[in-house]
């Protein structure tokens, strides 16, 4: 395989990076350089306008083009790519407050260099203001060092308690960045176990999830904790709360990390993602609980904000409120069975997945697909429910979690039993049955459904009521259960089963359940 394959079978990230500029950044990187003397001629810029073109990245097209050598190629690209950043780094649209405040610290150290004590002193203490102000307390630690350092080396006499300031304030800073620094680790921890092992499943794991959470908790003074402290405590309980499928708690916090933003309303500028996590977290927790009011309320609240760009836009954020939002909408069809009513989202979200499909994560996009596979059981279209499944199960490749894996093969069952397609049944059973056997920690409602549907394919059709019943009968005492009732948020066996012996839709059973949650 030569330099030229091994190259176009990755995404370059030179041209990513050309590729996600918007046209006023464009706009704006073709005015810097046209302000650097000469270098609306450089190679560099021919080849930024040659990458602006391409719809794949192609090296062999590049020095095919004459811009530069083969053996020049890889230090253009660097060359450019910083000269990029950097054009980026002076858009209005990117100076952030951590942007300001960082740029801000640079000038000052200039000052400091060139022996202008005061003027940088004076630099840093308005550098200082704005970081503690915003929360930005790292950058608040550094620019309290760099005065220290100014105030030991040099005699300012600028206040006779400077020094004893400065200590008292470089402790508090201190002490406030490793509490912050510990509850960001342990809530990425929680995560990975999340990765790892998955949700808790009998009492030893759940006293081991809670025993690891609590003798990792720093001890703090809860009235002492600012913004950025609260925060991170929050975020670490809630992922506590889930992996111990603790869904009603998960509420509670997901609700207190909203609530965060709204004491603290420009905070939802400055932190824009971790916003907008909070709001999905909290709509989960709802939909999890089955809390229809509160999530209609909080999902219309997010879309109004969506609308009235209350929230700040940018590549990141645009991609995560295009998933958290139609992630929720799903959810509520699934909660009050109108499936039929949101058949209208699958082409809002396939086009959204094509417009986004450098940057949207393919996990994600699995999901994407389970739920729409769910949308279409919901509204008894089979066969499209079967072709959104078989992304998933022929996404091998793909990093997709065992939970989703095996509940999208035993929805692909009932759906291959629900067309009649008894030649593809035997099929699936067997493949299912394979994969399951695979397949560490199988949930009991896993295997005992998957045992019980087996023996339809045995049965006459007048015994497929009783027959349905037995397995209603089995499974329902899953459905409250502290470990197992995960499973009926991924597919809701029990009213499938409920509809074959009331002899309803799965949407009229989940709209009879949904006026119980009101």
């Amino acid at each position: 395989m030569n330099n030229f394959t091994k190259a176009n079978q990755f995404q370059d990230a030179l041209f990513m990076l050309i590729q996600s500029l918007t046209k006023s950044e464009k706009r704006q990187f073709n005015l810097y350089v046209g302000r650097l003397v000469g270098n609306t001629e450089a190679k560099f810029f021919a080849l930024f306008k040659f990458l602006e073109k391409q719809k794949k990245y192609d090296e062999k097209a590049i020095i095919k083009s004459g811009i530069v050598s083969k053996q020049q190629l890889s230090n253009l690209k660097a060359h450019l790519y910083k000269q990029i950043l950097t054009s980026l780094r002076m858009n209005p649209a990117h100076k952030n407050i951590r942007v300001q405040i960082r740029e801000q610290l640079d000038f000052a150290t200039v000052l400091y260099q060139k022996g202008l004590y005061k003027q940088s002193l004076k630099l840093l203490d308005k550098a200082k203001t704005m970081a503690i102000e915003n929360e930005e307390k790292n950058i608040a630690y550094e620019i309290v060092e760099l005065e220290k350092v100014i105030e030991s080396q040099y005699i300012t006499r600028s206040i006779d308690t400077r020094a004893d300031e400065l200590t008292v304030l470089a402790k508090e800073l201190s002490q406030q960045n490793v509490i912050t620094s510990k509850l960001s680790n342990l809530s990425l921890q929680l995560y990975g176990i999340l990765l790892k092992t998955g949700y808790a499943r009998n009492d030893f794991e759940l006293n081991k999830i809670n025993d690891y959470f609590y003798a990792r908790l720093p001890e703090f003074d809860y009235s002492k904790l600012g913004f950025r402290e609260k925060l991170w405590l929050y975020k670490a309980h809630l992922w506590r709360c889930f992996l111990t499928q603790d869904f009603l708690h998960g509420y509670k916090y997901a609700s207190k990390w909203v609530t965060l933003f709204r004491v603290y309303p420009k905070m939802v500028i400055i932190n824009p993602v971790f916003y907008l996590k909070g709001r999905n977290y909290l709509l989960e927790s709802l939909f999890f609980t089955r809390h229809l009011s509160e999530f209609y309320k909080e999902l219309d609240f997010f879309e109004k904000e969506i609308q009235q760009d209350r929230i700040p836009t940018n590549s990141n954020t645009e991609i995560l409120i295009f998933q958290y939002l139609y992630a929720n909408k799903l959810h509520k069809h699934f909660l009050e069975g109108s499936f039929s009513e949101g058949e209208y989202l699958v082409t809002e979200i396939t086009d959204k997945i094509k417009l986004y499909s450098s940057r949207l994560d393919k996990h994600h996009i699995v999901q994407f697909y389970y739920k729409i596979a769910c949308l279409y059981f919901g509204m008894g279209n089979n066969r499209k429910c079967i072709e959104y499944l078989s992304k998933i199960i022929e996404a091998k490749k793909l990093y997709v979690g065992e939970d989703l894996q095996c509940f999208a093969r035993v929805l692909n069952l009932i759906a291959h039993y629900e067309c009649g397609l008894d030649y593809h049944l035997e099929r699936q059973f067997k493949e299912t049955y394979k994969f399951l056997l695979k397949m560490e920690n199988l949930q009991e409602v896993q295997k005992v459904f998957i045992e019980s549907i087996r023996s339809l394919g045995d049965l006459y059709p007048h015994q497929f009521k009783k027959e349905f019943q037995k397995i209603h009968s089995r499974l329902q005492v899953f459905e409250n259960h502290p470990y197992e009732k995960r499973a009926f948020l991924y597919l809701d066996i029990l009213s499938w089963l409920e509809s074959k012996i009331a002899n309803k839709t799965v949407a009229e059973i989940i709209k009879e359940k949904s006026q119980l949650y009101k």
